[in-house]
């Protein structure tokens, strides 16, 4: 599956366009790394808990959109996006969305 943040695949053309797929989840820390993380607030840098979450949410919302996109037949996903808003003071939502295409 080849996606992209494009409105197109470099080389390749876009034969049918199938619509918009979406992937998203949910996530919150364990309560003892949230006390962590709001100690490294009071320092300063970077909240490595945090990032990690992100970077783990952000990888099972592509997973869950490719596989949204296979079941309609595309061969990629182009004009991707990320998305997040705040569900709970403890948990985040991670949408990524895009649109499913059949190349040449």
């Amino acid at each position: 599956m080849i996606i992209v943040n494009t409105p197109e695949v470099p080389g390749r053309k876009i034969n049918t366009s199938l619509g918009i797929v979406k992937g998203s989840t949910v996530r919150s820390k364990h309560f003892g790394k949230d006390i962590i993380a709001l100690l490294r607030t009071l320092v300063g840098g970077e909240i490595k808990e945090y990032t990690e979450m992100l970077e783990d949410a952000r990888g099972e919302a592509m997973a869950r959109m490719a596989v949204e996109a296979e079941n309609l037949g595309a061969n990629a996903i182009v004009n991707i996006r990320f998305a997040s808003s705040q569900t709970m003071t403890t948990a985040a939502e991670l949408l990524v969305y895009g649109t499913a295409v059949i190349l040449d």
